[in-house]
């Protein structure tokens, strides 16, 4: 607990020296953190919230999904209310498919177990994320769409099946586990489930503006020592934030093949502030130590899957 203090005390007093220092910096960081909460992540990720917050508290998931069942469990092995957050995830990007995962497991539609096993593969990069940003503005069309995007699939899919198979069917995750149905607070007319879907959104979407907010000025604080034109120091400042680090990497020379692997492990990854916001999302009763190793272990798989697609294709 005292190493949790220390390191968020060095943090904050990091960003207030800098800010005082180089205010002209810290205010650009600052805008350009702001820009992309404000023009992107509010109009595509705001509907989204507010949309399955009101599909989760009518509890009609499971029904909608319940006809495709036994595909859910055969391939993933996992429920109809847990493929609908896979589903969200794989729609809507980071880290909505961590958001939808917890509010399935408050609201009694998943176990714990289902759910901490849905959070080693549900956050997922949107494939318009991928689509405009990643491959024609960082790539600059270097890597086709629809490879891209195939890469990442499978490798989220096939780090579902290392956690499935090897990790959590040796602790024994997927024993049968007494299902309890949640006492939740009964809202009977669309206009309440409406209201507090809407607040619930606009809470969320607040809480990831303050983490782009704060990370977007730590990542120019390390860049004003520390200039990421090389890959060590790229891949610093990518880890640290996506959206910043796959920008930067225009700025790097170096050949189209090696760039893309420096975007795919960066996006499958999806770097210490997703990280950090999936932590605020999800209830404090999941743990997220899976999450995190099995977002670098995606990260691994998704370079051995680029190197060996653009080899052969």
């Amino acid at each position: 607990m005292n190493m949790k203090r220390l390191f968020f005390t060095i943090f904050c007093v990091m960003q207030i020296g800098f800010i005082l220092v180089y205010p002209a910096e810290a205010l650009k960081a600052a805008r350009e953190g702001l820009n992309l909460w404000l023009n992107v992540m509010i109009p595509t990720l705001l509907p989204f919230l507010i949309l399955t917050g009101i599909l989760v508290q009518t509890d009609q998931i499971s029904r909608l999904l319940a006809p495709l069942k036994k595909l859910w469990k055969i391939v993933l092995g996992i429920s109809p209310a847990g493929a609908y957050a896979v589903l969200v995830g794989m729609l809507c990007g980071y880290p909505m498919g961590a958001k939808t995962t917890s509010d399935l497991y408050e609201n009694g539609e998943i176990t714990k177990n289902e759910a901490e096993y849905l959070l080693t593969f549900v956050n997922q990069p949107s494939p318009v994320f991928v689509r405009t940003y990643l491959c024609q503005i960082c790539l600059n069309g270097s890597v086709p769409f629809c490879r891209m995007l195939l890469i990442l699939l499978v490798s989220e899919w096939m780090t579902a099946q290392f956690f499935r198979f090897i990790v959590f069917r040796k602790k024994n995750y997927f024993r049968e586990e007494t299902f309890t149905k949640k006492e939740t607070p009964v809202i009977s007319s669309p206009g309440a489930f409406l209201d507090v879907s809407i607040m619930n959104g606009f809470e969320t979407i607040t809480r990831l503006g303050g983490y782009i907010l704060m990370f977007s000025i730590l990542s120019a604080c390390i860049s004003r020592w520390y200039i990421p034109h090389s890959v060590p120091g790229y891949l610093l400042t990518g880890i640290l934030e996506l959206t910043t680090g796959l920008y930067r990497l225009q700025l790097l020379v170096l050949p189209d093949i090696t760039k893309g692997m420096l975007a795919v492990f960066l996006t499958a990854c999806g770097g210490i502030c997703i990280t950090a916001q999936t932590r605020s999302l999800v209830t404090k009763e999941l743990s997220v130590k899976f999450y995190i190793v099995a977002k670098l272990l995606n990260g691994v798989i998704a370079v051995a899957l680029f190197l060996f697609v653009t080899k052969i294709v």
